[in-house]
């Protein structure tokens, strides 16, 4: 299975409108270009309209806004202020917020005139992720934004890898909300139900510990809030992956050699795993995909390349 290609089919089919707040970066520029030319999606792009027409006339077909002098920009303004007023915003700083490509960009999703959006080329992810939560929010039985990869194996196996981005040390409740994220993600954009082990040095009370602790409490609360989602946990990952292992280890466990997410304690094993996964076992990692968030709002590497662009634009309108 060639999951880029399949993501480009995907996202043709979706006909999404994604908004790239960077409109006036060349890479960016490029991927739009081609994301209209292959009809994967219709892209808008923030900017100065002269300026991008004038730098190449073949933009001339590709929507560009420039935000004070779009009719939304007063309203939004407004809008803006009474809902960070609680936070001492003026009026004034709102209005340059609403200036901000990646305010405005994340006000085009949060009103409906655009399904998703891509930032990141420029703008650091914290900055991005600051614009999407301030205006977009958190989807429902989200507690925080998190990250995840897309783990495409040598044989052709497919994981999700959970969070191996943001959070560096998640809390019960936070772990439980990755996990459900996780698993929505893997779901739009593998395309195959989720199977989510919560990973830990230890295998149904085979040790004792605090940290042991805090993944039995995430299960359960996502068990809660998710019930009918397929997980468990605490599971070792030879137990969670191998099925001799799960077998022998928890028997009765739904999930046990047979998981395709997996959720690991904190960013130190999430970001570690990944890499060797990566590096080591040849895996290709797609990411990290944003999620949590009440509708897309994807972050790209600021060494990113036009074709990551097109990518990445493509698993936002998947996920949107």
């Amino acid at each position: 299975m060639d999951i880029i290609k399949n993501f480009h089919q995907l996202a043709r089919s979706r006909k999404r409108t994604i908004i790239f707040p960077e409109g006036e970066e060349p890479r960016i520029q490029k991927a739009a270009l081609h994301l209209a030319g292959k009809n994967y999606l219709h892209p808008i792009l923030i900017g100065n309209p002269e300026k991008l027409y004038d730098h190449d006339p073949g933009l001339k077909d590709i929507e560009v806004i420039q935000p004070e002098q779009s009719e939304q920009y007063p309203a939004w303004t407004e809008q803006f202020y009474q809902m960070r007023k609680h936070k001492n915003m003026t009026v004034e700083q709102a209005a340059e917020h609403l200036k901000n490509p990646l305010y405005f960009g994340a006000f085009m999703v949060r009103e409906g005139l655009a399904d998703g959006a891509v930032a990141g080329s420029v703008n650091t992810t914290g900055d991005v992720l600051r614009a999407a939560i301030q205006v977009i929010g958190l989807a429902p039985q989200v507690t925080v934004v998190s990250s995840s990869f897309i783990m495409v194996m040598p044989s052709g196996e497919i994981f999700t890898f959970a969070d191996c981005a943001v959070i560096p040390e998640p809390d019960p409740d936070q772990l439980a909300s990755i996990a459900i994220s996780s698993a929505e993600t893997h779901r739009k954009l593998v395309g195959t139900e989720p199977s989510v082990a919560m990973l830990s040095f230890s295998t149904k009370g085979s040790a004792q510990h605090p940290r042991t602790e805090k993944i039995v409490a995430a299960t359960r609360l996502v068990q809660t809030k998710a019930a009918a989602l397929k997980i468990d946990g605490e599971l070792q990952f030879d137990a969670a992956y191998v099925a001799s292992v799960g077998e022998r280890k928890a028997p009765d466990s739904p999930v046990a050699g047979k998981a395709n997410v997996f959720i690991f304690p904190d960013l130190d094993s999430g970001n570690i795993s990944y890499k060797i996964a990566q590096r080591l076992g040849g895996a290709e990692a797609i990411g990290p995909v944003i999620q949590g968030l009440a509708k897309p709002y994807n972050d790209l590497s600021r060494g990113c390349s036009v074709d990551d662009v097109i990518n990445v634009a493509c698993i936002c309108a998947i996920l949107a």
